[in-house]
């Protein structure tokens, strides 16, 4: 079992046993705690779950989208085969919809999500900026993306979950720490761990670093009611959990904006994933 499935299902079984259920704006119920921190070596394990498939796809072309391609535009996942931000599509006529929402966000806006995700980095610079203060200033204590900013929420269909990221350069090592306000353990957390795993990944590979130790911190830590009998299954499979696949970046590739971002993601490779199969849940808006 790899440290990251442990840590995961002790997650899930904490939840469920001192959780407690919360109302929220979806209309579905949570169990959930306050406060949770973890840590994680993925320089020794690439963090990628096994009691249910997740693989490196969803996650990194969704990672690419925001950080790389700085993208709103729906359109942009489907065509590689993510269809994770549907639901949350602007309409035609400007309108965001879904949850019961009738909310104009500007015709501009139509096919996208709003000044959210990479909208955001594209505005800021980010993760060109923090590159260059790695290269730089491999001493800094202030590199930092903070993806809360509440003067573009009035046009985003909804703000960050993941909205904080940090990097700390020891010696030939690079650290990332990574904030997260709400956090949905069942759907949210699996494809968010691998995803900024992935990032430190990628930004150590261009900087000449290797990755080190990620630091994450979630504040409401939660798992929806409707995906508890999902949650228990994994569970179940604790005994049968399988050990970390390794990733394989190509080293030709140097620039960050250069790494494939197409459907077939062809400078990232999974070694070894092993998994139990599919899990599915159904997504709340």
């Amino acid at each position: 079992m790899s440290k990251w499935d442990q840590e995961y299902l002790n997650l899930c079984e904490k939840i469920i046993n001192e959780g407690k259920v919360h109302h929220n704006r979806t209309g579905d119920d949570t169990i959930r705690i306050i406060g949770h921190t973890f840590e994680l070596d993925i320089a020794e394990e690439f963090p990628v779950l096994s009691v249910k498939q997740v693989g490196i796809k969803g996650p990194l072309i969704e990672l690419l989208w925001i950080y790389q391609a700085h993208s709103n535009n729906v359109q942009w996942l489907r065509d590689r085969g993510v269809t994770i931000w549907d639901e949350w599509e602007v309409d035609t006529d400007g309108v965001y919809r879904q949850g019961g929402n009738n909310r104009f966000i500007g015709k501009e806006y139509a096919g996208t999500i709003g000044t959210a995700y990479g909208y955001v980095t594209g505005h800021f610079g980010w993760p060109e900026n923090n590159i260059k203060e790695i290269l730089e200033h491999p001493e800094s204590r202030r590199n930092i993306i903070d993806l809360w900013q509440p003067q573009f929420f009035d046009t985003a269909v909804l703000p960050p979950c993941v909205y904080g990221s940090q990097f700390i350069v020891d010696g030939d090592t690079l650290h990332i720490r990574v904030t997260q306000r709400s956090c949905d353990v069942g759907l949210g957390l699996p494809y968010n761990v691998t995803q900024y795993a992935g990032l430190a990944y990628m930004i150590a590979h261009v900087t000449g670093l290797k990755p080190g130790k990620m630091l994450y911190q979630i504040t409401d830590t939660h798992i929806y009611c409707k995906h508890l009998p999902a949650i228990k299954e994994m569970i179940k499979r604790r005994d049968l959990a399988k050990p970390a696949p390794k990733l394989w970046i190509n080293p030709e590739v140097k620039d960050f904006f250069q790494f494939d971002n197409s459907r077939e993601l062809k400078d990232f490779k999974l070694i070894g994933y092993e998994h139990l199969g599919k899990v599915p849940m159904e997504v709340s808006i």
